[in-house]
């Protein structure tokens, strides 16, 4: 006798066999014991929760000949079903049946009473494939048909069904399968298959069927003939490229501590195993939303993926909010994966994404904890009251001001982008001087700093101009630090770019630009934020110990600009995108 598959072999025969789906079971054994049977039904839901398993089901309760509202099993009637054999019982698979011919003669056959039941049955499975001429010559015969039949359309996407179809059948929608159910189904099986299997398996094969029964019991099919009687995590793990939670760990691991070799070195070696990288993606998002939860929580019975151990070391120093950034950077290069022609690519440009979202806001966190403390330590050392020293300066610069990050939905192009700018990252390029920031801060006040920051929240809409995007581009990147009554502090990821900032001091264009996003004339001066971090430590420690310089009094001049020729079409392009991003062909 041929092998038969582990989905078939354990098939549920009666309506207390099926796993889920009570409320589906529980109607149509009502409908049955009340005889109030439909003449058409609607099965609808995910793949492999019961659909086909339950018509049968119900097509051998109501034919079989014992009174017990059941199948006896042991009748004529229920033996052709078990079989597959039975005359009046009729699977017709839409896929390949979706025509009108196909149709117009299932409804020539429709009018003949059954042969050996009670019922005349007809389960079509993926209803949805049907062709709309098909439903439309299905439709009358649907809506009334002969007293002794009764149709039963399954369908894995029911938004394809003509309404007129709907509407004339009773309804059912099948959900997912639980995971309790479907660990104790397998259970159920391995025991009956006398196989040993690690528990850690069995919570794999769950996790990985997402909500499919039958998924579940095909996998456990692999993985039985791939190890035999014994079972282990390794097995599975090599038969779909899975990971192990402690080489995710590890990911995390070299994000945290932006070690970008090892990681990249990690992830090809990870893609050379031939590692699912969309199930990788998956996981990652799944153990920071575990990580979030238990935040939320400190339940560790919530938790699937992460024991109790490694979720207190992996949320240690680590906000929420970093957290949920770095779940929104992998659900977005999740949904690229679709049009993606390399995934692996595209993978390890998310992970070096989110070198760049890891630590920032727990840093920003961390330093303000930090200076908070030093401040009030120092007041109460030196005998200030705290009216005292808030009236000795209206810099705010406890407050984390409003932030301009980069577009999280921006990718890195490939790894040779990431290189160049790191190239860029390590360039020596001078930085304005500190004692000439600190006396322009001491000369900034609050009241400029808040409408400023208003003032830049308008900076996306000037992306859309053709001529002001490239410096509208620039300053999304900054964050204010202090603003003065004719100039701006503000602090940028790194030096190199904070000095591309202050050299574009000379454009006129830049100038426009700055007049129509303040309404008024102001100088940006940029520093990076480890100058950022030294020059307000400074700044705290000067002021308390009242060393600060005096404030700066910074003039603008509208005919101190140099004036600029008017530039060429290909000029003015080579100026918005580099030159490095332009090909010049010659026709």
């Amino acid at each position: 006798m041929a092998y038969k598959a582990l989905y078939r072999t354990y098939r549920p025969n009666s309506f207390e066999e099926v796993a889920g789906q009570s409320h589906i079971v529980q109607t149509l054994k009502h409908a049955i014991e009340q005889n109030k049977i439909a003449h058409a039904y609607l099965f609808c839901g995910p793949r492999g929760t019961g659909k086909t398993s339950i018509a049968k089901i119900f097509a051998k309760t109501i034919n079989c000949e014992s009174k017990d509202n059941r199948p006896c099993t042991k009748c004529d009637n229920c033996k052709a079903v078990q079989e597959g054999n039975h005359p009046d019982i009729i699977e017709i698979d839409a896929a390949s049946n979706n025509g009108v011919e196909e149709v117009r003669n299932l409804i020539e056959k429709v009018k003949y009473a059954p042969i050996k039941g009670k019922y005349k049955i007809y389960i079509i499975d993926e209803v949805h494939m049907m062709s709309t001429g098909a439903f439309n010559a299905l439709l009358k015969t649907i809506e009334e048909p002969p007293e002794h039949v009764i149709f039963i359309l399954a369908t894995t996407e029911p938004h394809k069904v003509l309404p007129t179809i709907i509407s004339r059948c009773q309804r059912f929608d099948f959900t997912k399968v639980s995971k309790e159910e479907i660990v104790e189904r397998i259970k159920f099986i391995l025991d009956k298959e006398n196989i040993n299997c690690d528990e850690e398996v069995i919570e794999t094969i769950a996790q990985l069927s997402d909500g499919g029964l039958r998924d579940a019991l095909s996998i456990l099919d692999q993985c039985i003939a791939y190890a035999q009687n014994n079972i282990k995590i390794k097995h599975i793990n090599e038969i779909y490229g899975i990971t192990t939670i402690q080489e995710k760990l590890t990911l995390f691991d070299y994000i945290f501590n932006k070690n970008a070799k090892l990681l990249l070195e990690k992830v090809n070696q990870l893609c050379e195993k031939g590692i699912d990288i969309k199930r990788l993606t998956f996981d990652l998002i799944e153990i920071l939303k575990e990580s979030i939860i238990y935040d939320y929580t400190k339940d560790s019975s919530l938790l699937h993926s992460l024991s109790d151990e490694n979720v207190k070391v992996f949320i240690e120093n680590r906000t929420t909010q970093e957290r949920f950034q770095m779940i929104h950077v992998l659900m977005e290069t999740y949904d690229k994966y679709r049009t993606a022609a390399n995934i692996n690519s595209y993978f390890e440009v998310c992970m070096l994404q989110l070198l760049d979202t890891s630590n920032s806001v727990n840093n920003t966190v961390h330093t303000n904890i930090v200076e908070v403390s030093s401040k009030i330590a120092s007041i109460e050392k030196n005998n200030v009251s705290r009216e005292t020293f808030e009236q000795q300066t209206e810099l705010d610069i406890s407050d984390n001001s409003y932030e301009f990050k980069y577009d999280e939905s921006q990718t890195v192009n490939d790894k040779a982008n990431y290189e160049v700018n790191n190239e860029l990252l390590e360039k020596k390029v001078k930085a304005l001087d500190n004692e000439f920031i600190l006396g322009l801060l001491a000369g900034a006040n609050k009241p400029e700093k808040s409408s400023d920051m208003a003032s830049f929240k308008k900076i996306s809409e000037l992306m859309m101009d053709f001529k002001l995007a490239k410096y509208a581009s620039l300053l999304k990147k900054c964050s204010i630090v202090g603003s003065g009554k004719n100039y701006i502090v503000v602090s940028v990821d790194n030096q190199a770019l904070a000095n591309e900032i202050n050299e574009l001091d000379i454009k006129n264009e830049f100038h426009d630009f700055i007049f129509e996003l303040m309404q008024k004339n102001k100088k940006i001066f940029a520093i990076s934020k480890e100058q950022q971090n030294i020059v307000i430590q400074e700044f705290k420690e000067r002021m308390l110990a009242g060393t600060l310089p005096d404030p700066i009094q910074i003039e603008t001049i509208e005919n101190n600009k140099i004036e600029e020729k008017d530039k060429t079409q290909e000029e003015i392009v080579l100026d918005l995108f580099g030159k490095e991003n332009i090909i010049v062909t010659e026709e």
